[in-house]
Parts: C-alpha cells; structure tokens; sequence
C-alpha cells in the first residue's frame, strides 16, 4: 500500500530547511519548541486581529466606492497579509524572527513591528532576551500554496463554487515560475450530505524525487456546512 508522508519533512537537508535554528540541552528542548509555537501564533494573531480591524472601517465608511475597492481587492486576492513562513534565530541575548509575507501592507504602517515586538515580549515573558522582527516580501506570492489556500477559503466561504475556486487557484500560478500543481478538497463539498474528496492536478508532480523542491500546505476552511480540507502541492523546480 501506498505511504504518505509530509513533502517538506520528506526533503528536509536536501531542499528545504528548517524555520528555526538554535540550540539546546535535550531537557531543555522541549521548552524551546513551545516558545517558538507561542511566538507563531503571536504574530498570526496579531495580523489577522489587525486585518480584521482594517476591513470593519472600509465597511462602515459611508463612501460606497471604499467598499467596492475592498471587495474588489478582496476578490482578487483575498491573501493580502497572508503569512508564508516566520523563521526563528536564537540567540543567547536575542530572538530574530524573519516574517515572510505575500503581501506585507499593515506591518509596514509606523509602530507596527515595535507594538508586535511588545506582544511577543508579553507573550514570552522573557526579561533577558530582546526581539529582533524584520519583514521580507515574497517575491513570487502565488507560487506559496498558503496563500493560494487562503484565496481558496475567501471563495468558498463566498460561496463560490468548489471546482471554480480550485479553477481560479491554479489560473494565478500561471503568474509564478512553477512546474505543476495539485489543489484538493475534501469533505462537504457544495453541501452535500455525503463526504468526499475532489482533486485537480495541472502539469508535474514528482512527490517521490527528492531533488524535486515541492512548497505544500494543508489548510482548513470553516464553512456553515462544516468544515473543508485543503491542500496544496506546488512543484517549483528540480535542482
């Protein structure tokens, strides 16, 4: 029978690297794995309370042509400040957190990276260690499948249809410099009692060369028929 296993764990060493590197004493290990997941969660919770701010004021503003540009933005790419993946460097008196994002509007407002690094520090609670935060723009966005998912899950909850939303998903990494992509949806799809799983697959895909470099993601979708898997297999290149 077929093994699945995790692509980017598949390849670490070869093509893909790790997002967090420090070291540590085996008893202590476990502390610092938890750290860096609190400092993870820390800033995607603060883009995402902070986006949500942003789209409330655009919404209750009386221009109704404020709400048209943000729909329409939302429409064309509803991955604005989507988060592809926070490197963490320990050092012994300092934490640097590199963020790469598709789209990095709201942390280049004035005082957002010094507020963020106030949220951390309270988060962490450590008095000897300072953050160090520095943002780095993707340079192709939708050759990330995170937020090719995120565009996903707007037109979903949208209620767009599912084959249409995977359509559209695929049509934008003609965009990017890629080799093949696979999108999958599983679970109610379009409300249907019955679960089930629906697929498409455009150009390579060599999920057992290691050489091959492979972005993947998995990413879940609350709709109000519950809730809908999403994942994404982007061959970028084989060195």
């Amino acid at each position: 029978m077929g093994q699945k296993i995790n692509p980017l764990g598949f390849r670490l060493g070869t093509t893909q690297k790790h997002h967090s590197f420090w070291f540590a004493q085996p008893k202590n290990y476990s502390e610092g794995l938890q750290e860096d997941k609190k400092i993870r969660d820390c800033i995607k919770n603060y883009i995402q309370k902070n986006r949500k701010k942003g789209s409330n004021r655009k919404i209750e503003s009386d221009s109704s042509s404020e709400v048209i540009t943000h729909n329409r933005k939302m429409d064309s790419g509803s991955s604005s400040e989507v988060i592809t993946h926070i490197e963490i460097q320990k050092e012994i008196d300092t934490i640097h957190v590199i963020i790469h994002i598709g789209f990095p509007n709201l942390l280049k407002k004035k005082g957002a990276i010094e507020e963020l690094e106030k949220d951390l520090q309270k988060e962490i609670n450590s008095v000897n260690q300072r953050f160090n935060i520095s943002i780095e723009k993707v340079k192709e966005p939708y050759r990330q499948p995170n937020i090719l998912a995120e565009y996903i899950a707007f037109q979903l909850k949208n209620r767009v249809s599912f084959r249409k939303a995977m359509k559209k998903g695929i049509e934008l990494t003609k965009k990017a410099d890629i080799r093949g992509v696979k999108v999958k949806i599983a679970g109610r799809l379009g409300g249907k009692e019955i679960a089930r799983a629906e697929s498409i697959k455009k150009g390579r895909l060599p999920l057992q060369t290691i050489r091959a470099k492979i972005d993947y993601c998995c990413y879940p979708i609350r709709t109000i028929y519950g809730v809908l898997g999403v994942k994404i297999w982007i061959f970028v290149d084989e060195e």
